[in-house]
C-alpha cells in the first residue's frame, strides 16, 4: 500500500494511461482532496482547476478537459480518439462519438476505458468512456464508439454562467 497520496495518484495514472503519465499530469503542486465521509482520495486540482476525479467504483480516474489536455502533452499519445471534422461541433457540445465519425484512434483502447476525444489538430474536444475497442472503432460504420461525459463547448458555457452569477 502506498502511503503518499501524490505517489498513489501518480501510480494510478501510470497504470491507467501509460508509464510516466503520473508525473506529467500530476506535478508536485497539485492539491488532493479527500472525502470527508470515507477518507478516500477524491479530487485532484492544479491551480484551482479540477484535473480528475478518482472513481470510487473502480479506483480509476475520470478526467476533466483540463486533465485530458495535460495527458495529450505526453508522447506517444494513449487513450485518444481522433474524429472527423464534420462531427467536431456536435462532440464538443457533449454528444456521443459514433463509429462512423472516428478518423483514427489508439488501437489499444478497451471498452469502459477513459478516452480523450481530439480533432485533426490534436485539440481536446471531449472526454468520455469507450464503448468499443480501438479496432472496432476504426472498422465499424455504425453505433456509439465513445459516450461523451463532457464536451469543450459545455465547459465554456459553464464558465460563462459562472461569470454571470458572480456579477
Amino acid at each position: 500500500m502506498i502511503d503518499n497520496p501524490l505517489q498513489r495518484i501518480r501510480s494510478i495514472a501510470d497504470y491507467q494511461f501509460g508509464r510516466s503519465t503520473g508525473e506529467v499530469v500530476f506535478p508536485n503542486s497539485v492539491n488532493i482532496s479527500v472525502s470527508s465521509r470515507t477518507g478516500r482520495l477524491r479530487y485532484i486540482h492544479l491551480n484551482g482547476k479540477l484535473l480528475a476525479t478518482l472513481r470510487p467504483t473502480d479506483g480509476l480516474f475520470s478526467l476533466t478537459l483540463e486533465g485530458a489536455r495535460r495527458i495529450m502533452l505526453i508522447k506517444p499519445h494513449r487513450s485518444w480518439v481522433k474524429i472527423q471534422i464534420i462531427a467536431a461541433d456536435f462532440i464538443a457540445a457533449g454528444k456521443s462519438v459514433f463509429a462512423k465519425h472516428v478518423a483514427d484512434c489508439d488501437m489499444e483502447i478497451r471498452p469502459e476505458e477513459e478516452v480523450v476525444v481530439i480533432d485533426d489538430r490534436l485539440r481536446v474536444l471531449a472526454v468520455g468512456r469507450a464503448v468499443l475497442t480501438g479496432e472496432e472503432m476504426k472498422s465499424f460504420k455504425s453505433g456509439v464508439a465513445v459516450r461523451v461525459r463532457r464536451g469543450a463547448s459545455q465547459d465554456l458555457q459553464a464558465q460563462k454562467m459562472k461569470v454571470k452569477k458572480e456579477k
